[in-house]
């Protein structure tokens, strides 16, 4: 056996040097591609520039105000977008941190963002960046890094740890999509609906308008899609959540529910549910937007399906997260249908419209 050589010191150093620097490099040119494939900024169609006096952020900020739909952006001295509101609407869509999200379960794709979804505590009007509220919310949560809606949907996915609260509720954790149906099979029908927030937390739970629900054994830590929906944005956020959907105000209980609700504000309006009706476009989308799917023709004029739009993944595809049965709980993954809403995969031809919350 040959004596091994020693390589010095010297050599061992400029080779570690020389790595990081390739590593420095490769992830600034991935932010770099990233960002080339984010749609380019609407241009202005209103008036004015006005000078902001929120937020913690040097240099100077501009608001604008912008049409289809009518909201108001804050920009960075550079002309950067930095925050987005939507009239009618609580969903602000702030920068922040750059973070990637994967499921590396069910796919390959990974979603590299630099927004940050969270909820105001009013709906938006135009003028509110004058207001007290806002000022004093704007304040505490740009640039903060504390859990946003993307974070929280995130937590429920296929291999995700289970987190508890003080009374020891499992609030967060994997989450399967439903119990199995006994009159069902694979790819019709496998998994039951109807499990909702509750549900996947095993407690009863009291809506606004006095209506109390009960847990069902056999649903523990499952919810379907719009379940998951409500304990993301309803439990989790503190969306008001109706108890029906026909009885209390806030979300309703179904993907059809939510989709014809006066919740939020129409991104892209429901025309109708059939092939025609498909978007003709559909880069009005910003992430956390709630994007709604007609998929089976057994629901006759219902919408049957909902999920939250995320952004683009590595491949500059736009893609959402939702709770699916072929996947059984929470996805951005590819079995029974990518989760891509360009192009002509199995939702993208079956989307109908979305929502802002």
């Amino acid at each position: 056996m040959s004596a091994k050589k020693k390589t010095s010191p010297a050599v061992h150093a400029a080779v570690v040097i020389g790595l990081l620097a390739s590593s420095a490099y490769l992830t600034v040119e991935l932010r770099k591609e990233e960002q080339a494939k984010a749609p380019a900024i609407q241009a202005v169609t209103d008036t004015p520039l006005l000078e902001s006096s929120t937020g913690q952020m040097s240099g100077k900020q501009t608001w604008e105000r912008l049409k289809n739909p009518e909201r108001s952006v804050l920009r960075g001295e550079g002309g950067q977008v930095l925050a987005t509101f939507t009239d009618n609407a609580r969903t602000a869509t702030l920068k922040g941190p750059s973070r990637t999200f994967t499921e590396a379960a069910n796919t390959k794709s990974r979603v590299v963002t630099e927004d940050w979804v969270r909820l105001m505590p009013e709906p938006w009007r135009k003028g509110a960046e004058k207001e007290k509220w806002f000022k004093d919310w704007f304040k505490e949560y740009y640039g903060s890094e504390e859990d946003d809606v993307f974070a929280t949907a995130f937590q429920y996915v296929e291999g995700a740890p289970v987190k508890k609260d003080d009374e020891g509720i499992a609030y967060a954790g994997d989450a399967a999509f439903g119990p199995i149906n006994p009159n069902g099979s694979e790819g019709n029908d496998l998994r039951e609906e109807q499990s909702d927030f509750y549900d996947y937390l095993g407690i009863p739970y009291t809506f606004r308008d006095g209506t109390g629900m009960q847990p069902e054994a056999k649903r523990a830590r499952a919810v379907d899609c719009s379940g998951y929906m409500r304990l993301v944005w309803g439990y989790r956020a503190r969306y008001p959540l109706a108890s029906s959907d026909t009885t209390g105000d806030g979300l309703p209980r179904t993907a059809n529910g939510m989709a014809r609700s006066d919740a939020g504000t129409d991104i892209i309006p429901l025309k109708g549910v059939g092939a025609a009706d498909r978007p003709k476009s559909i880069d009005v989308l910003q992430p956390g937007d709630l994007v709604f799917f007609k998929l089976d023709a057994r629901t006759k004029e219902r919408l049957d399906h909902v999920g939250i739009y995320v952004g683009h993944d590595s491949d500059g595809h736009k893609i959402f997260i939702s709770s699916r049965e072929e996947v059984n709980g929470p996805t951005i993954g590819d079995k029974g249908g990518t989760s891509r809403l360009d192009g002509n995969g199995y939702y993208a031809t079956t989307l109908r419209s979305a929502k802002r919350l």
